[in-house]
This record gives C-alpha cells, sequence and structure tokens, in this order.
C-alpha cells in the first residue's frame, strides 16, 4: 500500500490566493478516482527552500490518498496538469510505502 502526498500552494507566484474551485475540483477528481482523501487544509503547512542567495516560503495544504498499487505514470501525468493548473515550475507529489497497522 501507498500514501500518496500532493503539496498544492495557496498562492501563485505573484502573491495571488487561488480561489477555492481550484482545491475543490483536485479533491472531486481524487475522490471520484480512488474512493477518499485526506485533506490537511484548514491551517495551511509552510515550505521553505534555499532558491539562489534567500530562503523562499510557501504556504500549502496537503491532499493525501492511500492506494494499493502505485501508478507512477498517471501521477506523474497528473503531476504535470496540476502545475499547470497551479501556475507551477515544479510541484510535489510523492508516494511513501505504507503499511497499516
Amino acid at each position: 500500500m501507498y500514501l500518496i502526498q500532493l503539496l498544492l500552494p495557496l498562492y501563485n507566484n505573484s502573491g495571488m490566493r487561488f480561489d477555492d474551485a481550484r482545491y475543490t475540483q483536485v479533491r472531486n477528481e481524487l475522490v471520484n478516482r480512488f474512493g477518499g482523501i485526506t485533506a490537511y487544509a484548514r491551517t495551511p503547512v509552510q515550505g521553505l527552500w534555499h532558491e539562489r542567495e534567500h530562503i523562499v516560503q510557501d504556504d500549502l495544504i496537503i491532499y493525501e490518498i492511500m492506494v494499493e498499487d502505485l501508478n507512477a505514470q498517471w501521477w506523474s501525468d497528473y503531476r504535470k496538469i496540476l502545475e499547470d493548473r497551479f501556475q507551477q515550475q515544479s510541484l510535489i507529489v510523492r508516494a511513501n510505502p505504507i503499511q497499516l497497522l
């Protein structure tokens, strides 16, 4: 089993907040395809990284989906769709093997 995590930005590169409809669309697409989702959306998480000589910050929400089998090609294609939708050069979609206890 795998835990897929999508890290979605709250703001575009100009600092404008994305409308809620974008997140609703992603949520609905994932629920329809996989049957469920966990969303960490009430309080955004904060991503920090070095870019050139300064630190860049991103406020994010996280969507998680559990799947039995990992279809890496589908997730890679979907990541590209999300990069376009959220106007990002790069967007993180990661998969971690998990064991339910």
